[in-house]
């Protein structure tokens, strides 16, 4: 007889102005952002698993004294987790960008400012109309892979490419939670987020587009 237990649902639940509900022992794992001498975005580095039970509770109105963990603050400074990201899809809010044989998708609604997709010397945009020179080609897709939010992704050859990413949610340095897998989002409402290979969620409190992040926690110097 065989002893293989279920799998628990793998899901994230948006508390109505309270934390995150992570279910189903979605791992736990720090990540922080490697930039250049000139403060440029260039890759990612992973920390060791944070413990936690199967399903954990993660700060979202940035003022718990247990980060990433909830401490019930949010009860205490009557936080406002009101929700205001759009309800429309992706390929509905999509901008398309061809060059010589990419499509690059841009979702502007999703973008949190990461950094990835420029440097000093040229920008995501600049480089799609010189990606038959192959390396060109190359930066640009490590670029667009790099992006935590899914704001940037590409095509090539009518093919929709997506970076092969482990189920997992990582409270980003100073930052967002990274969510990775397709792991399923549901909001205060009860309606779910369009289910996606990568996102990124508010977890300093003061986003413009909650759940996902805006990139606020740049301008509140938010530490974390």
């Amino acid at each position: 007889m065989s002893t293989d237990q279920p799998r628990p649902r793998q899901r994230i639940e948006v508390m109505p102005h309270g934390p995150y509900e992570v279910s189903g022992d979605i791992s736990l794992r720090p990540k922080t952002i490697l930039s250049s001498d000139e403060g440029e975005a260039m890759t990612w580095s992973t920390g060791e698993e944070l413990d936690h039970p199967s399903t954990y509770l993660l700060c979202r109105c940035g003022q718990s004294d247990d980060k990433p963990f909830c401490d019930g603050t949010h009860a205490f400074d009557r936080f406002d987790g009101t929700e205001t990201a759009s309800t429309t899809t992706s390929a509905e809010r999509a901008e398309i960008h061809e060059g010589p044989g990419i499509r690059v998708i841009k979702d502007g609604e999703l973008c949190q400012h990461a950094g990835f997709c420029s440097t000093k010397a040229r920008s995501w945009f600049d480089m799609i109309p010189q990606t038959d020179d192959h390396q060109v080609r190359v930066q640009l897709l490590g670029m667009i892979e790099h992006c935590p939010s899914g704001a940037l992704s590409y095509e090539l050859d009518d093919e929709r490419i997506e970076p092969d990413l482990p189920t997992v949610v990582s409270p980003v340095t100073d930052g967002p939670l990274f969510v990775c897998g397709g792991i399923e989002i549901e909001r205060a409402s009860g309606e779910l987020l369009e289910t996606r290979n990568r996102v990124t969620l508010c977890r300093c409190g003061q986003s413009a587009n909650k759940p996902l992040c805006d990139g606020t926690h740049f301008d509140i110097d938010f530490k974390a």
